[in-house]
């Protein structure tokens, strides 16, 4: 039987030797773990299940990964001791990957920088974007706190063979169109639920064109479609990407020829202008064009999603020579220690200071609506971050745009959702 890339990677991982009828969608099969995360909100109560549970090791020192990034800086007393109990467990587990302060960045982008992840891994997070590495070729998922627990003991969990949906991407999309708005797009076509427990498939000729930032992009929102994974095959791009993080060995992997999918996609991007979801759902998605009359009031470049040096770079091309409208605070919050090092060596951060905008540090930030950038009941801002729930960024009254970088650079100068061809 010829294999998609989720039934290819749960295979190969199955602790019981799995042959292809195993790997059928549906089929549960209790999986060989590669890496396990958490992060300081969702590590400690894995770490007090873990201990519930009667556990005293984890199940390898060098696969249980801690990365504190969701309110750093420590905003306040309870998220200073929520990284207390985290560096305290790592300590008395001797974990080799424990990432705080300096050394630490948003977790889904500093994972893939420093190699720890990458084609062909099965990978569980308590964080709902772990999904982002499929962007590598890795099947990675989110789990609950308590089932994290289990898998940092065992090394192992049980897996539901997923369905696959395949998007396929042709034609030659426009300068200021990229990975964001192709995840946009798939969402607003499918919906926030089109994908639930199923993985994206990704390929076609524009992802073939695509870096692999943009792959882990759209990899990273694959889970606002409700799909347990979105992948991208493993070719030379992602190899490359992979062995410059400092990883050898790693191989190609695709999806065998005629796998079979539930649906395919197929979408042409030629003449698609950028794309924005509005409130209050991913789904909610516009093409910018119809949105020129939006203001708002905070304008926020950064996360999981779109933090990366592409990104920053991208973001500094429109800025260029420009101000950040009168009023406005715009924030950009590099992903890890090495995206922020590379802005300053590339001149970006000059270019940002000199636009008017606010530096913050690698966090996820005002993403989820932790600090660094809080909206007050009525405010409105467009991110490059992955949700906009009713209060996800602060107040249940405020509103969340999303959009690719240079949308949101374009708006940060003219107050305005704006289209950066406008410019």
């Amino acid at each position: 039987m010829a294999l998609t890339l989720a039934q290819k990677i749960t295979a190969a991982h199955s602790v019981v030797p799995a042959d292809e009828e195993d790997a059928a969608p549906g089929r549960i099969l209790n999986c060989r773990l590669d890496l396990v995360l958490a992060n300081d909100i969702t590590a400690p109560p894995a770490v007090k299940s873990f201990e519930r549970m009667g556990a005293d090791r984890v199940f390898d020192k060098r696969r249980v990964v801690l990365v504190m990034d969701h309110f750093v800086p420590q905003k306040d007393v309870a998220s200073a001791e929520q990284i207390m109990l985290s560096r305290k467990f790592a300590a008395e587990q001797d974990l080799d990957c424990y990432f705080e302060g300096g050394d630490a960045g948003v977790e889904h982008a500093l994972l893939p920088e420093l190699g720890l992840v990458g084609p062909g891994d099965l990978v569980v997070g308590a964080d709902s974007h772990t999904c982002t590495y499929g962007g590598i070729g890795a099947f990675a998922t989110g789990m609950g706190s308590t089932d994290i627990a289990a898998a940092m003991a065992l090394g192992e969990s049980w897996f539901k063979v997923p369905e696959s949906i395949r998007v396929s991407f042709s034609g030659r999309p426009g300068p200021h169109v990229g990975g964001k708005d192709l995840i946009l797009w798939t969402i607003g076509e499918i919906g926030v639920d089109g994908a639930r427990y199923k993985a994206l498939e990704f390929d076609g000729p524009v992802i073939d064109a695509m870096p692999v930032e943009g792959r882990l992009t759209m990899a990273n929102m694959a889970v606002e479609a409700g799909a347990k994974a979105g992948l991208f095959a493993a070719d030379r791009s992602a190899l490359e990407y992979c062995h410059k993080a400092g990883r050898t060995g790693d191989r190609e992997i695709r999806p065998d020829p005629g796998a079979y999918y539930e649906r395919h996609i197929r979408k042409d991007v030629t003449g698609m202008e950028p794309l924005v979801a509005c409130p209050h759902l991913p789904e909610n998605v516009k093409p910018v064009s119809e949105l020129r009359d939006v203001t708002v009031n905070q304008v926020v470049i950064g996360s999981c999603t779109n933090g990366r040096i592409g990104d920053m770079r991208a973001a500094a091309e429109i800025f260029a020579g420009r101000r950040v409208k009168k009023g406005l605070r715009c924030i950009i919050l590099p992903a890890t220690p090495g995206v922020w090092k590379s802005a300053l060596e590339e001149g970006l951060i000059a270019v940002f200071l000199d636009a008017g905008c606010i530096i913050g540090p690698p966090s996820c930030g005002p993403c989820l609506g932790g600090h660094l950038g809080i909206l007050g009941a009525g405010e409105r801002a467009l991110a490059t971050t992955n949700r906009n729930f009713r209060g996800r960024m602060g107040s249940l009254e405020s509103e969340v745009y999303l959009a690719n970088p240079r949308v949101a650079a374009a708006t940060a100068i003219t107050g305005v959702v704006t289209d950066p061809a406008s410019l």
